[in-house]
């Protein structure tokens, strides 16, 4: 039984996925990130999960890989450089895009350090909350020599631009909730004894909505980083017509007309 994770399904769809290696803040080793891979190959066809949302237990949401203890299954001989380059394949890169292609939103919310890795990890969600106490902290450079790697290396500049993230990259200090928030490597923070609560308050929220449109809505604007106006008019386009043909836009037109609140829940595609 993997016990590097935790997860809880409640009855209106979020699924509460609990990191636990709280003895070493949730340092990612081989059985924690083998458990989130494997879950989001589960439930991206269940339709009883509506939203996940990605929380740690104990002090820290993720201190970043486990150099100590990985428990990764390496021939005799494997220099550390080609270690790297199989987990990085066969399992830390293939987790990242496994949550942001999931087609329902996931919240990750940030408690205590996201270090290293963990806030490659912490980013990938859609919707990134933290506890006012939080710490994001790059220190692949000034601890490695290495890059940063589980998608930190896009994301981080793609969310707050270059000179930023070369400062967080290069020098490896603290960035508080506070800043990441002003800076907008966040959405919003909490108080500490609140980041639950209130996570899954925003879960809820999700989860009565239509969530693979939602979804759909943040993998429109990862696109666009990446593509020129022409392309992402084209893809606003091509998305539109598959989402306007479906059975919640139909809901949410109705209810407009109706003046009521749309159910998302209760669909029938036609």
């Amino acid at each position: 039984m993997n016990t590097a994770i935790q997860k809880e399904l409640s009855q209106s769809g979020v699924l509460l996925i609990k990191l636990n290696r709280p003895e070493v803040l949730n340092a990612m080793n081989k059985d924690l990130i083998i458990g989130l891979l494997e879950t989001f190959n589960e439930i991206k066809d269940d339709k009883k999960v509506r939203v996940i949302v990605i929380v740690g237990n104990g002090r820290g949401f993720c201190a970043g890989a486990d150099l100590a203890d990985g428990g990764w299954d390496m021939k005799a001989g494997t220099s550390p450089g080609e270690g790297a380059y199989q987990t990085m394949d066969q399992a830390f890169n293939p987790l990242v895009r496994a949550i942001t292609t999931i087609n329902k939103p996931v919240i990750t919310a940030i408690n205590g350090i996201a270090a290293g890795g963990g806030v490659g990890l912490a980013l990938s969600g859609d919707l990134v909350v933290a506890a006012k106490s939080a710490k994001f902290k790059l220190v692949f450079g000034p601890q490695l020599g290495i890059i940063s790697d589980v998608g930190s290396s896009w994301f981080v500049p793609n969310l707050i631009g270059r000179a930023r993230a070369n400062g967080m990259g290069l020098l490896g200090d603290d960035v508080s909730a506070t800043q990441a928030k002003d800076w907008g490597l966040i959405w919003d923070y909490f108080e500490d004894a609140e980041l639950l609560e209130k996570s899954l308050e925003l879960a809820e929220r999700l989860a009565n909505g239509p969530v693979e449109g939602l979804k759909a809505v943040t993998k429109a604007h990862d696109n666009a980083l990446s593509v020129s106006l022409s392309n992402q008019l084209d893809y606003e386009r091509d998305t539109q017509r598959i989402f306007l043909d479906r059975a919640e836009y139909k809901e949410g037109v109705k209810a407009f007309i109706e003046k009521r609140k749309p159910d998302f829940r209760n669909l029938k595609e036609e």
